[in-house]
């Protein structure tokens, strides 16, 4: 756990998180611009990562897929850390993106088609709610039946996307680009503490995988039994979800699924402590 250096701003220029302490549990590779916007607003933030993003265990089932490439309609990447798996996995076999140039590709979210752009994969379309649902939105059975599907995603992931695309009469192929692990956890006695001490203002969950991984870091407790006082800020409706479902409340969830969507919500939460409009969940 990594307490960042406090920022006390005068009156003068008083800012909507100041003397605010927000737990930021993202990957620590993935938090930096995180960290910084919310330092920006005058948050003192504590760095507690509670996932890894490392490769899987083996390559063997995307590398087959990236051999057939060429039998595959479409591509939809539902996250930004399989971006760089899957140009990894392409140089591996000696191929370049232009073999991608055939296939409709869909990304989950803005962030991982500037990625996927950034790499010079064309991207077709990105949905307006993000995550599986909103990738739903955009396609239906005419379109999709007989049509042959690759997905690289996390090792663990909800399966609404294939299984749905599946029943609209779509083949689907994923495969493993990355898995999410629990870091050692030598921080969690520091966090109780200030947990305890109710020195903790709000805590914040990017995805549900941080959020059970924070569970089981705290011996599967109660969310609410961990969390104490401390508030909880959600990215979107399924990781609120995954909160409730372990026992905790959810105080804010961003109505844009995105990092700036949910620093957005946190800032709005902060400047209305009079207790209306707390909660802007959709």
């Amino acid at each position: 756990m990594n307490l960042r250096p406090e920022h006390n701003d005068s009156p003068a220029v008083a800012k909507p998180l100041a003397g605010k302490r927000i737990v930021v549990t993202r990957a620590r590779a993935q938090s930096s611009d995180f960290i910084r916007r919310l330092e920006e607003l005058g948050a003192n933030v504590i760095e507690f990562p509670t996932i890894e993003v490392q490769p899987p265990e083996n390559f063997a089932r995307f590398d087959e897929a990236i051999g057939k490439i060429a039998s595959y309609d479409w591509l939809i990447v539902t996250s930004v850390n399989g971006v760089e798996p899957l140009i990894a996995r392409l140089r591996a076999q000696g191929k370049s993106v232009l073999t991608l140039s055939h296939l409709k590709v869909g990304a989950i979210g803005p962030q991982t088609a500037d990625k996927l752009a950034a790499a010079g994969i064309k991207v077709g379309f990105v949905p307006s709610r993000y995550q599986a649902e909103g990738v739903l939105d955009l396609l239906g059975p005419e379109m999709m039946r007989g049509q042959r599907v690759l997905i690289p995603r996390a090792a663990k992931a909800r399966d609404v996307l294939p299984e749905t695309l599946r029943a609209w009469g779509a083949s689907v192929d994923m495969v493993e680009a990355y898995q999410t692990v629990l870091p050692a956890g030598d921080e969690v006695a520091d966090l109780r503490g200030l947990l305890r001490q109710g020195e903790v203002d709000l805590i914040t969950f990017t995805s549900s995988s941080t959020v059970s991984h924070f569970s089981r870091l705290f011996d599967d407790a109660k969310l609410s039994t961990i969390v104490g006082e401390a508030g909880i800020a959600c990215i979107g409706p399924i990781t609120a979800r995954t909160v409730e479902e372990l026992g905790g409340h959810v105080e804010i969830v961003a109505n844009e699924f995105t990092i700036a969507g949910l620093i957005a919500a946190i800032a709005a939460y902060y400047s209305n402590e009079s207790g209306v409009g707390r909660d802007v969940r959709n």
